[in-house]
């Protein structure tokens, strides 16, 4: 077990053809150490496509573990969050198949944490406000976020399913 404690979070796979699903489930049972049995559900804004929730509990650093595992599978669109845990930050990961795979950490809020040199490498390098926006909304996961979006709400309601790792 991490001295750094656990924590938790949850697994979002907001679309996955139907033949990909016992190998998203496999994915994140060898991660967690635990069987994942998923209640998958049709995906409205992906026809023929199904959609699971999940949330896990394990040490810090777990999130990033999943996401790595889920990556394996660049048909599916999927997030991935930790929340924060003594010492810390969380995580969020967000993947799309057009855009691959983006992360950054965040706050006790679940808000985007934006490191000092992470802005000092963007005014640096931006040139004229629309590059400087431009970059600031790729440390931001802007389009991810427009990306996953219509996947997220189509899943508002949907059942979740509680797997805890084994230590």
């Amino acid at each position: 077990m991490s001295t750094r404690g656990n924590t938790q979070g949850v697994v979002y796979v907001h679309s996955s053809p139907s033949a990909v699903c016992p190998h998203v489930e496999w994915a994140i049972s060898g991660t967690l150490g635990v069987r994942a049995e998923l209640r998958w559900t049709a995906q409205p804004a992906a026809p023929g496509q199904l959609r699971a929730e999940c949330a896990w509990t394990g040490d810090a650093g777990t999130g990033g573990k999943l996401a790595g595992a889920l990556r394996a599978w660049p048909m599916i669109r999927f997030e991935v969050t930790e929340e924060p845990s003594p010492g810390v930050d969380g995580e969020r990961f967000c993947y799309a198949p057009t855009l691959g795979l983006w992360h950054a950490r965040t706050s006790a809020n679940g808000d985007i944490v934006v490191g000092e040199d992470q802005l000092r490498a963007v005014a640096t390098t931006a040139r004229g406000g629309d590059s400087f926006a431009f970059k600031i909304d790729e440390l931001l996961g802007a389009s991810w976020d427009e990306a996953l979006e219509p996947y997220r709400r189509a899943g508002d309601g949907a059942p979740v399913t509680w797997l805890h790792r084994v230590g």
